[in-house]
């Protein structure tokens, strides 16, 4: 009785016989060599069922992968592209995200808001800042005010991007009223000291104090300013320069003084506590 071959449904019987392998010559028996898995002889699609020729890694019908290589790359594309295509959504994404910023940086370059004040404009980072107050109708001083007092708040609550988005338009409007007096000068200043703009807060307690050098509001400024720079020495003389012109600067009833008292009565305060 001959010897008996056992196998699957899905394979075609092997034959016992010894041939020379095509690329390697190593003696093999079946349909691969056995050292390099080269097909042997011919053999069939397993898709089509068409003949195959030796050494085929693709089926030349309906090009399924056969042999161990072409079973290598067919495997490996699934998974070349279950990573291509994340990628390139993040790509996307990215290209997506720095558009914005672009965007951004480009609005604030045309600014003419900034272009004036030295203060750039950039929206707000977590994109749910507020929204500018109507101030299309108003007068160049009423739209000050309101920006002022807009800036001063969202400062008090620790909303710096939309400090820093606002304070151009606020430095503009003040820029529409005419030349600025000492009030204006103290307000910008304000501004720039909320914003961390040290060096434009500084010029604007400068101006105000070659003017009037016991100027309440200007000593203000210069104090604020001067911490900014984490300059103690001209902080602590000017604190002590505020204290001595309290008296006589309250008794002239300045409009100014009036509009920022609360601001004078903190920083009295505030002086009168760090004083030894």
């Amino acid at each position: 009785m001959g010897r008996r071959v056992y196998f699957s449904a899905m394979d075609s019987p092997v034959s016992s016989a010894t041939v020379r392998c095509p690329r390697c010559n190593t003696a093999a028996a079946g349909h691969f060599c056995s050292n390099c898995g080269a097909a042997l002889g011919s053999s069939a699609c397993p898709a089509c069922s068409r003949p195959l020729p030796p050494n085929g890694r693709f089926c030349h019908h309906c090009g399924t992968a056969v042999g161990l290589e072409g079973a290598a790359v067919a495997t490996a594309a699934p998974f070349a592209i279950a990573w291509l295509v994340p990628a390139i959504a993040v790509l996307l994404l990215v290209t997506f995200l720095i558009g914005q910023r672009l965007g951004h940086a480009g609005t604030a370059a045309t600014d003419p808001v900034a272009s004036t004040s030295g203060m750039t404009s950039a929206a707000p980072a977590d994109g749910r800042g507020p929204r500018a107050p109507d101030i299309s109708s108003m007068s160049p001083e009423d739209r000050a005010a309101k920006l002022f007092d807009l800036i001063m708040r969202l400062g008090q609550e620790g909303k710096q991007d939309s400090v820093r988005f606002f304070a151009p338009m606020a430095i503009r409007a003040y820029e529409m009223i005419g030349p600025p007096d000492l009030h204006i000068r103290y307000d910008e200043g304000m501004i720039a000291v909320i914003a961390g703009d040290a060096n434009f807060a500084k010029a604007e307690a400068d101006t105000i104090l070659a003017h009037a050098p016991t100027h309440l509001l200007g000593l203000i400024l210069a104090i604020k300013a001067a911490g900014l720079r984490q300059d103690m020495t001209a902080r602590t003389q000017f604190v002590k320069t505020f204290l001595a012109a309290v008296p006589a600067e309250r008794m002239k009833k300045l409009k100014e003084y009036a509009d920022h008292k609360n601001d004078i009565d903190a920083e009295l305060t505030a002086a009168r506590g760090a004083k030894p």
